[in-house]
């Protein structure tokens, strides 16, 4: 069962860049065993465009763990990951990914979004990774929309 409140975690992280700019609205939550391991945001516009929220949040967990293997953790991410994300995802182990907003929903945006679905990436890829939709679906759409509201904004 999914937690809202991991979620809520994620969402705050990614409120952080509707003032600070290093990023997209997009946040990640790791929790292994109901216990929070990493929170963490999109940066990519701190010159790394690999440094999604994901990225972050797996590169965080990895390093608290000191063991690239996740196995056993789950991921609350505020929008469906990217393919990179989901295929570090897959290739950290992760057991479980959570997500609020979908692809379509961000790339109306104007950002760079491959369509390409995570359900699709598992089938093509043969991944073992559960994939739950729709977590914290409308909190996820309000981060959204307070991003559609910013005067001077980045897509990427």
């Amino acid at each position: 069962m999914p937690s809202k409140k991991f979620m809520m975690l994620a969402i705050l992280e990614a409120r952080k860049n509707l003032k600070n700019m290093l990023g997209g609205p997009f946040g990640a939550c790791i929790v292994k065993r109901g216990r929070v391991i990493a929170v963490a945001r999109n940066t990519v516009l701190n010159h790394d465009s690999t440094c999604h929220a994901e990225i972050n949040a797996i590169r965080q967990a990895a390093k608290k763990l000191r063991t690239f293997d996740l196995s056993g953790c789950e991921i609350y991410s505020t929008t469906e990951p990217c393919p990179m994300c989901f295929a570090a995802i897959h290739w950290a182990k992760i057991t479980k990914i959570y997500y609020g907003t979908r692809i379509s929903d961000v790339r109306k945006r104007g950002f760079n979004e491959l369509v390409i679905s995570n359900s699709l990436l598992k089938k093509l890829g043969r991944s073992t990774v559960i994939i739950i939709r729709d977590c914290a679906r409308k909190e996820c759409l309000d981060l959204l929309k307070d991003w559609d509201r910013l005067p001077a904004k980045q897509v990427y």
